[in-house]
């Protein structure tokens, strides 16, 4: 298999305006802290109805059991 060297193989995240790789943990925690201020009312999903119904249904539990908002849409209502 060939390798491609353009490929991340380290979370990256940004600190005094660069990038620079982190630890899985650390990548995760900075995006639950950016996340966080936007729980509840103020955060909103659209999903897609060509995904599988899996996918689907993890966006809906996101959005409802990690953000707290019911505000979650998709087009497979036509």
């Amino acid at each position: 298999m060939k390798r491609s060297y353009s490929r991340l193989e380290k979370p990256l995240v940004r600190e005094n305006g660069a990038l620079r790789p982190a630890s899985f943990e650390e990548a995760i925690e900075k995006a639950a802290a950016g996340l966080s201020p936007y729980q509840g009312d103020s955060f909103g999903m659209f999903s897609c109805s060509k995904a599988t119904n899996e996918t689907n249904y993890i966006a809906q539990k996101f959005a409802r059991l990690v953000m707290g908002s019911n505000n979650i849409d998709s087009c497979n209502r036509t």
